[in-house]
This record gives C-alpha cells, structure tokens and sequence, in this order.
C-alpha cells in the first residue's frame, strides 16, 4: 500500500511538472503563433491514472492563399524547452519517446515530408513517417532533466486542391486512447525507477493554419 500511495503520489508531481514545460514557442514574424491546450492523460504503472491539462503555443508557417493545383510548404516549428530536474520534491530523470501526430491536411495532398533543425538531442533519433492519414514526428533520444532541447521543426509539401476550398493544419487527437501528443518521463520513486506513459489530445480542436485555394 505505501508503494502504491508514493508511486500515485509521484505521478501527481510529475503531471504538475510538465504542466509548466511549454512544448511550442514562436517562430520569427512570418509565423502564426496559436495556444494550445491538451488534456492529458499520465498512467503510473501503479495507482490511478492522473489527469491534467498541458498549454503550449503552436506555430506554422504557411501562405494565405495558393492557386489550386499549384505546391506549397506549411512548417511546424518548436522552440526550446528545459526538462525540469525536481517538480513538489520529486526528481525527474528524463523524458524520452516523444511523438507529435499532425493529420494530413484535408484538400489537399501530400508530396513530401521532412525535418530540419533541433538541438540537444541525439538527431539520429529523430524522424517522420506517414500512418495513414497521418504524419508522425518521432524522437526517441533520452533527454535529462535539467537539458533544454529543441525539437525538430516538420515541414509539408502539399498539392492545393478544387478551387474554392481552405486547407488546414491542425495537431491530431480525440481522446487519451486516440493522442496527438505522447512521451515517457522516468521518475525515481524511493528505491524504484518508474516509468510513466503520457497520452495528450487538443482540449478544442483548432486550425493551426489556414490556406485559400483561389
């Protein structure tokens, strides 16, 4: 019973923790920066699931308007975040398994996908594949707390499709078993190491960017 109650107690601290770690900042001036919340969801693999909710600041960069038919790039990028070393007196020792899921735009269609930039992890870690309908951003490095990284920034190329239509970008998720957003943080918990898997989806779904087809 007192393993349970510490280990539950633990993933508390760790929810609140990562509350405070913003995932996204602002690009330079051509970007649109959009807030976003996540409700997430953190399972200890002892005690009850602990929910909370995560703000971050999405940023694309992507034109106004395109002609139809004609290609065009739409770029997701993060800034640098610091993995915090202690949250209510519990350490962090890392988090690692970082996944961001971004739907392929609806009209439209996909020409390529790529990643670019990132620091302080391991860029051989890093990568991007299409499941689906969908893009998924992968970094499987182990980042200490107390490391500030980058993420990769996630660049589309699309084909615009029928005139008249509005092409989105939006992070993927409706619930916590259907995520946008997951990672593992390891916590040393007394005489254990423990491992709490994190599932996020967007609170209210949202555009991120928003481009015409004239």
């Amino acid at each position: 019973m007192r393993t349970a109650s510490v280990l539950s107690r633990a993933s508390i601290a760790l929810a609140g923790g990562l509350v405070a770690v913003g995932l996204f900042a602002p690009l330079a001036a051509a970007a649109a920066d959009n807030p976003v919340t996540f409700a997430c969801q953190a399972t200890p693999p002892i005690g009850g699931a602990q929910t909370f909710n995560l703000g971050a600041g999405v940023n694309a960069t992507a034109p106004a308007s395109v002609a139809a038919g004609s290609q065009f790039t739409v770029t997701l990028a993060p800034d640098a975040l610091t993995v915090p070393t202690t949250v209510s007196g519990y350490g962090i020792q890392s988090i690692s398994d970082i996944q961001l899921t971004v739907p392929v735009p609806t009209n439209s269609t996909l020409v390529g996908e790529s990643l670019s930039g990132g620091s302080g992890i391991d860029p051989s870690t890093a990568s991007v594949a299409v499941n689906g309908n969908d893009l998924v951003v992968t970094v499987t490095d182990s980042v200490a707390g107390g490391r500030t990284f980058t993420l990769p920034a996630l660049t589309l190329t699309l084909t615009a499709g029928a005139s008249g239509s509005t092409i989105q970008t939006s992070v993927a998720g409706t619930g916590y078993g259907d995520p946008g957003l997951t990672f593992n943080a390891t916590v040393p918990v007394a005489f254990f190491t423990v491992n709490v898997p994190t599932s996020c989806y967007p609170a209210t779904a949202q555009a991120l960017s928003s481009t015409t087809v004239d």
